[in-house]
């Protein structure tokens, strides 16, 4: 945050400046901003910082990793979630970024971060949706085989429940950024709940670890997507290591993870794992009535089979 504070109150320039070559691919290589050590450090390190809730620290360092490539739609998309946490820090990233757009309209990733950080506030209450889809339609006007607005517009798509034309933007997207985690991320959860093909939507999600071995919100989908499709061990040991990831219960993996635990335990006829679990949802308010719902369900008998759990 004081970064981009300083450079936008210092030189009022775009936010792609030293991004731009940053990005960029040798000639015929697909791009992939995750080979960017140094990017990847400063992602990794916000991560770290916003699932242990420490969001002022995840929002500098998210910024720090946008300095060096400022599409990322990932990057963007954590450093609005930490400004969202915080009172006035998303009003004071979008007061920036709209000076950054009238300083320079036809800078394509100040349209695109301005466009993202509309969706943001929008999900805070406020009705900017119409001003996202402005400035990522902005962006793509100005580069329609760049990938940012493309993920940007696929999720409007996404929360319009319209799953077709989202599929197209993602997969716009994925065109010219083959890593694109958001794009794959999404189009996972299509595939899951929309298009009803698990095995395509993990294909989209299995190797997203390997980019970004800190991001817990993936290895719940790809525990879920294995859940569904009858791989319990296996989609539990990702659960768990989301988990393990998310200290502050604030993602995904936190906020849901006991609870398909239980779920995948209780498939499993292994009542006493599904009773810890679930026990621990109920202690940490993650899914806490759907738990306390299927606790007392195990304690009334609904469930009563032979119990397979370890006994220790």
């Amino acid at each position: 945050m004081r970064l981009l504070a300083f450079i936008c109150a210092a030189t009022c320039f775009s936010f792609a400046g030293v991004a731009a070559h940053a990005a960029a691919a040798p000639p015929g290589a697909p791009r992939n901003d995750y080979a960017n050590a140094a990017f990847s450090a400063r992602l990794n390190a916000g991560l770290q910082h916003f699932y242990a809730r420490d969001f002022k620290h995840a929002q500098d360092d998210f910024s720090r990793a946008l300095s060096l490539i400022g599409d990322n739609t990932l990057a963007l998309s954590f450093l609005n979630a930490s400004a969202a946490q915080q009172p006035g820090a998303l009003d004071s990233l979008v007061n920036e970024e709209e000076d950054a757009v009238t300083g320079a309209p036809k800078n394509y990733v100040n349209h695109v971060r301005l466009g993202f950080s509309y969706l943001f506030q929008s999900d805070e209450g406020r009705d900017r949706t119409q001003d996202a889809r402005d400035e990522l339609n902005a962006a793509v006007a100005l580069d329609g085989d760049k990938p940012a607005a493309h993920v940007g517009l696929g999720i409007m798509r996404f929360n319009e429940r319209s799953a077709n034309r989202a599929k197209s933007e993602f997969l716009a997207a994925l065109h010219n950024d083959p890593n694109n985690v958001l794009a794959r991320e999404y189009l996972g959860q299509l595939y899951q709940a929309d298009l009803r093909d698990p095995q395509r939507g993990l294909a989209y999600l299995i190797d997203v670890p390997n980019l970004v071995p800190q991001y817990a919100d993936i290895l719940f989908h790809i525990g879920s997507l294995l859940n569904d499709l009858q791989q319990p061990d296996a989609a539990l040991k990702y659960l768990q290591e989301g988990l393990a990831l998310d200290t502050g219960h604030v993602g995904e993996a936190g906020q849901h993870g006991y609870l398909l635990m239980g779920q995948i335990y209780i498939a499993q006829h292994k009542l006493a794992d599904a009773k810890r679990v679930l026990q621990l949802a109920i202690d940490d308010d993650t899914d806490p009535i759907i738990a306390k719902t299927l606790l007392d369900r195990i304690t009334s008998g609904a469930y009563d089979q032979k119990d397979t759990s370890p006994k220790s």
